[in-house]
């Protein structure tokens, strides 16, 4: 049911299969972010016109709305949604330490972290909940998602040895737990490798992560991209890829700048996620193959060429610099709509060419050339 085929590498970078229930994803591979069940400014058409393959819904959110009992009564996710391709589902650790510093008072008022579970404050009322590793994955399996993640502690950066130690033998033990509480064989569990900003924790972490080898369809590289300098970010991918299973999918969460995904990919990363292309098009910074432009800029206002002469997406095919800039300092709804078409199509043609380039031997050549391209300001 589940299956990973790596076709090819050129170096370390990999082209890989992976089969689903709800589908075949080609790898490496961009998922958009559908945080509460849709991409924001997107409908599943025009997501499925751009050649999105699977999209990754959280699970923190859509237990507090609408909620699992309803969509437990829709069918599951994909039938709530109406997405007929590949779901992967996070735990929603995160966002229970990320929204900690929300509207109702300091983290420390808001979260408690027990060896039993994390217990915090929602960000909609401020009702507390408490989540277990067993909970997060009876929620998922509500869900029916295709690919599944269990509980895990993300520390915040920067932060001390003693406790990301911690936090990783916690993870570890959650990921157990997970195990033993997982019930369907229709999903894949990742395992997530934690280990904050020291080489030797994230070595531990592989260590004792692939000890569950035989329950895992795949791993995670978490706790990345928190604030951490570039430099760390990549020498802990790194580390943690030459350590991992070369035989199994690797998922670098919540990393998705252009240069942050091709420098991963080099290291052998085959996954990634992030808001970063649907959140710059509703702030107007989209992303071209001449460079990155500001399209509220004046210099744009009687500009009649296309946003990028090079993209085949509906935006570019149809509209001009100057009435894209029109729609934006208008304020118009379109806006944000023709604008996240065009950044995500960006970065799944990237993804496609990244593809093409591992099997060519070429994959340095086209780095090189995107990173020049994400790098000029327009």
């Amino acid at each position: 049911m589940f299956r990973f085929h790596l076709i090819k590498k050129d170096g370390k970078a990999r082209r890989g299969r992976l089969y689903t229930p709800h589908g075949v994803i080609e790898t490496p591979v961009f998922m958009p972010v559908g945080t509460q069940g849709t991409v924001k400014a997107m409908i599943h058409k025009l997501l499925e016109e751009i050649g999105t393959q699977i999209i990754l819904g959280n699970t923190y959110h859509l237990y507090l709305r609408p909620g699992t009992d309803i969509i437990k009564k829709a069918g599951g996710l994909h039938g709530f949604i109406g997405w007929n391709k590949p779901i992967l589902t996070d735990s929603g650790g995160y966002q229970v330490f990320s929204l900690a510093k929300g509207r109702f008072g300091n983290r420390k008022a808001k979260v408690r972290i027990t060896e039993e579970g994390v217990e915090f404050q929602d960000h909609l009322q401020g009702d507390r909940h408490f989540f277990t590793p067993e909970r997060v994955i009876e929620i998922q399996e509500i869900f029916g998602s295709d690919i599944i993640m269990p509980l895990d502690e993300c520390v915040e950066y920067p932060t001390t040895k003693e406790y990301a130690k911690e936090a990783l033998g916690r993870t570890i033990r959650w990921l157990e737990r997970s195990i033993r509480a997982k019930k369907r064989e229709d999903q894949a569990l990742f395992g997530i490798v934690q280990g904050a900003f020291w080489e030797d924790l994230r070595r531990e972490a592989v260590k004792r992560t692939i000890e569950f080898d035989k329950f895992l369809f795949g791993y995670s590289i978490g706790g990345l991209s928190v604030g951490e300098p570039k430099e760390i970010m990549y020498e802990m991918t790194e580390v943690v890829c030459e350590l991992l299973p070369e035989e199994k999918p690797r998922y670098l969460m919540g990393v998705g700048k252009p240069e942050d995904i091709l420098n991963a990919v080099e290291r052998g990363v085959d996954m990634f996620d992030c808001v970063v292309p649907t959140r710059n098009a509703r702030t107007g910074t989209l992303y071209t193959s001449q460079g990155v432009i500001d399209i509220r800029h004046s210099k744009w206002k009687e500009d009649f060429t296309p946003l990028d002469p090079e993209c085949d997406c509906y935006t570019c095919r149809n509209f001009s610099k100057a009435y894209l800039r029109h729609l934006f300092v208008s304020e118009e709804i379109s806006s944000y709509v023709l604008n996240t078409i065009h950044n995500l199509r960006f970065y799944l043609k990237m993804m496609e060419e990244i593809r093409k380039a591992i099997e060519e031997d070429r994959f340095l050549e086209l780095k090189k050339s995107y990173i020049e391209k994400v790098s000029r300001k327009l």
